[in-house]
């Protein structure tokens, strides 16, 4: 993460911000994942009968990797000074490209595409995230992402 006067912002939009680190997507964070939204397609949860879909094995679901991308995103977002909160501000596009099979790594790369300041002490940032997946052309997912940071 970088911080920087909220007058800098507008120098990030349109560069690449990097990426984030791996992170794994094993079949206990799956599991975990469709206890918390009662998800429990047998793509996801149960290993011997995923073997016979295309998949060849459980894969996660969409909305699990999608949210990853706070956590990701984070490691390499540009941000204002005095940061006391950010909130998600939501999605203005999600597409999920290719399914994230379980044992896969996947990270975070994010561009800055605006940098807006709503309203005094109100900074919203537009970034563009691709969620890629290790050994993978394509992506998992790709995303037009808000984030308001309230400043002091």
């Amino acid at each position: 993460m970088t911080t920087v006067a909220k007058e800098e912002l507008v120098s990030y939009i349109g560069k690449d911000l990097g990426t984030s680190d791996w992170v794994t997507v094993d079949q206990a964070r799956i599991n975990e994942f469709a206890d918390a939204t009662l998800d429990h397609q047998y793509i996801h949860v149960d290993e011997e009968r995923a073997k016979g879909t295309p998949f060849g094995t459980t894969i996660a679901h969409g909305f699990l990797t999608l949210s990853l991308l706070p956590h990701l995103a984070s490691q390499v977002r540009v941000e204002p000074e005095n940061v006391v909160m950010g909130i998600n501000y939501g999605l203005n596009k999600v597409r999920f490209l290719n399914p994230v099979k379980s044992g896969s790594e996947v990270r975070a790369r994010v561009k800055m595409t605006g940098a807006n300041e709503k309203q005094p002490g109100q900074m919203l940032i537009t970034t563009d995230v691709t969620i890629e997946i290790k050994g993978e052309e394509k992506p998992a997912l790709i995303a037009e992402s808000l984030a308001l940071f309230i400043t002091q």
